[in-house]
């Protein structure tokens, strides 16, 4: 009979941030305070990628305020949001990990949720907008439709309960982003490429409602028309692994 796995010691919370000065300071204080006040050890771990506001310059002042912020910059020579999650998690120490958005999009109490199901024993902690309990406000009516036709795909093409695959808010334990390496999508599609590789490679997961709120500054970085092939290049890579494989990357 296996044994429970430890508690987990550190939470890195993992945040891509390209020209966000106006949404960093309320995103970052908001998540400090809810997991300050959960008594939550944890680092924020915000990724500059390549920004040409004051992205940078605004992280440096929040230091003096939220001290555990630990800012770093892309320096992988080309950037991403996949890239950008990627040098995040290789720069994070935690034994869990949450990728948020630095647009406020995210619910900190939510974050708290995936953190008590990792905790609870779980290796993936994946959050639904579109189930009981759920909540999108203010969603494009067109990324929407758009939205819930892929993650429909997404669902029927693997046979799995999750139905909100593409919302990169998800939480892992540091054996899992290990065990699905490496990495190949640069850009959103590592969004899907994280969860279904865990999923495929036999990690074990929760799925909890979760809610999600329009941005309030700056423009949406994802881009419909120039990711649909990356994003079906992705779902197909990891399909015929999941199939064809013979189980050679699932976890031992």
């Amino acid at each position: 009979m296996s044994s429970a796995p430890p508690p987990l010691q550190l939470f890195s919370v993992v945040i891509p941030a390209r020209d966000e000065e106006e949404s960093l300071p309320s995103t970052l204080q908001d998540i400090y305070d809810t997991f300050s006040a959960e008594k939550i050890p944890h680092e924020l771990v915000v990724v500059d990628d390549g920004s040409r506001d004051r992205t940078w310059a605004v992280l440096q002042e929040l230091r003096q305020t939220i001290p555990t912020l630990a800012p770093t910059q892309n320096a992988s020579g080309a950037h991403g949001f996949g890239r950008a999650v990627i040098w995040g998690l290789d720069h994070s120490r935690g034994d869990a990990v949450v990728i948020m958005m630095a647009d406020a999009s995210d619910s900190p109490s939510d974050a708290v949720t995936y953190w008590r199901l990792l905790n609870a024993g779980n290796d993936c902690a994946f959050g639904s907008r579109f189930v009981e309990g759920g909540e999108v406000i203010d969603y494009p009516r067109i990324k929407l439709f758009v939205n819930r036709i892929a993650n429909a795909l997404v669902r029927l093409g693997f046979n799995i309960p999750l139905n909100d695959t593409t919302n990169a808010f998800k939480a892992y334990r540091r054996t899992v982003i290990d065990g699905c390496r490496p990495f190949l999508a640069p850009h959103f599609n590592l969004t899907v490429e994280l969860p279904l590789k865990a999923i495929v490679r036999g990690y074990t997961y929760a799925i909890t409602p979760i809610s999600w709120r329009n941005r309030k500054f700056g423009v949406a970085k994802l881009k419909i028309k120039e990711m649909g092939s990356r994003y079906f290049f992705i779902c197909a890579y990891v399909w015929l692994e999941k199939y064809f494989s013979r189980g050679d990357y699932r976890r031992k």
